[in-house]
């Protein structure tokens, strides 16, 4: 019986030829990550196993990204312990205010992620760079805590789903509809504990921002990961961004999965998760209310990302947020808003009536930067919309990509691009 893409990654990981779904296994890890929240907790917890320090400085990477720059006082508390943290233990890849990102965005713009790892991060989209064909999860500070100290992590081998993708997205359709669609189809806990693969030709016709987009909600069907193949784009991609060597690997053909569909990319719509969770979704096409809006936000380790920004640009140039509208857009990284910047899209952003943020998680989790009030609804570009994510729990967030996002924040309603042509 053969073995699926994760399964070959944890297996040459734990220094065994062969696991199997189910199986327990220690693995070395290629990379521990951990934000100004969960940062902090693991930080406590390594020091109560009086542990010389950590076990590579090279490998492990604390991104205050959450509430910086610090909103509050405790904030600052924060990120004063990792910082400090930092500076004790020589940290190669600390990143804060002037280097910062959001950290799911960042440690793939800086190479630190490639193709065959295993990455562990206390933050539940860290499965993120399943997109360069890595094996990386989301885990609990106590975990975090224990990869920093020894270099290694148990896991469970996971069972796994495969997505064969066909055909090409049409106009306006992104990575952010095709994961919205999956939610929709399998449910919030329809991976649960399962690796997500996606395969098939219609890969080649998804960006490496579209691929990233999917693999970060992975986490919100349940999975423990999700993971594309390698192909010509991702090397290119980490032929730009990485100077660290990489492995490929590919499933065996007898690879089993617990099931497998089949999505065809041409037929998608543009796609909206509707209150309050993500497998509520609606194409724009079925939404035959009109349902007004407070605020857009457009950003996150989701869609914070270069080809994000130019698509709302793209729709925002030459026209104005709506009357009453706050439009929020916060480029993901210091790179991606210098880029931004010289190509003019924080000028269309501006003159349209939006504000641009320093990089930031900021409002997806409620944080700052766009907290919503009693009875307020969003557009997010996001991957969250539980009760009380962005505010007050009696505020409504409606999941979208940069297109729908920038114009239902021309239309003051949710919209589709299409429509306010």
């Amino acid at each position: 019986m053969g073995m699926t893409m994760t399964q070959k990654i944890l297996a040459a990981h734990a220094g065994l030829p062969y696991v199997e779904a189910g199986q327990l296994i220690e693995a070395r890890l290629d990379l521990v990550l951990g934000n100004d929240i969960t940062s902090p907790v693991a930080i406590r917890e390594m020091e109560k196993m009086k542990v010389d320090g950590v076990f590579d400085k090279d490998k492990i990477a604390l991104v205050p990204d959450h509430f910086v720059p610090n909103k509050d006082i405790k904030s600052a508390e924060h990120c004063k312990c990792v910082r400090e943290f930092a500076r004790r233990n020589e940290i190669t890849n600390y990143f804060e205010v002037g280097e910062m990102g959001i950290e799911h965005a960042l440690l793939p713009e800086k190479g630190l992620t490639v193709a065959g790892d295993v990455v562990i991060g206390a933050d539940s989209h860290t499965c993120t760079y399943g997109a360069l064909g890595a094996f990386s999860t989301g885990v609990g500070s106590t975990d975090m805590a224990a990869g920093m100290a020894t270099g290694k992590a148990w896991f469970k081998v996971p069972s796994a789903i495969r997505f064969n993708l066909i055909g090409k997205p049409s106009a306006w359709v992104s990575g952010k509809d095709v994961i919205l669609h999956i939610i929709g189809m399998i449910g919030v806990d329809g991976a649960l504990y399962k690796s997500m693969e996606f395969t098939g030709e219609g890969v080649a016709n998804l960006s490496m921002d579209d691929r990233f987009t999917i693999a970060n909600m992975a986490i919100e069907a349940g999975g423990k990961n999700g993971i594309f193949p390698v192909d010509e784009l991702t090397k290119a991609y980490l032929a730009e961004h990485a100077a660290r060597s990489y492995t490929v690997y590919e499933a065996d053909e007898d690879a089993v999965y617990d099931a497998e569909y089949t999505i065809d990319l041409g037929a998608l719509r543009p796609t909206v998760a509707f209150p309050h969770l993500p497998e509520n979704t609606r194409t724009i096409d079925e939404i035959t209310e009109e349902i007004a809006i407070d605020q857009v936000v457009i950003g996150s380790c989701t869609n914070g990302r270069l080809e994000d920004m130019r698509v709302a640009a793209q729709i925002l140039k030459g026209r104005h947020v709506a009357p009453g509208i706050r439009c929020i857009v916060i480029p993901a990284t210091q790179k991606i808003y210098l880029q931004a910047m010289e190509e003019g899209l924080l000028k269309t952003f501006i003159e349209a009536g939006a504000i641009v943020s320093t990089p930031t998680c900021g409002p997806c989790l409620g944080g700052y930067m766009g907290v919503l009030a009693e009875g307020e609804r969003c557009v997010s570009t996001t991957n969250r919309n539980f009760v009380g994510r962005m505010g007050h729990v009696k505020s409504e967030i409606y999941l979208a990509s940069p297109a729908v996002a920038a114009a239902s924040a021309v239309a003051g309603r949710i919209a589709g691009p299409e429509q306010i042509a």
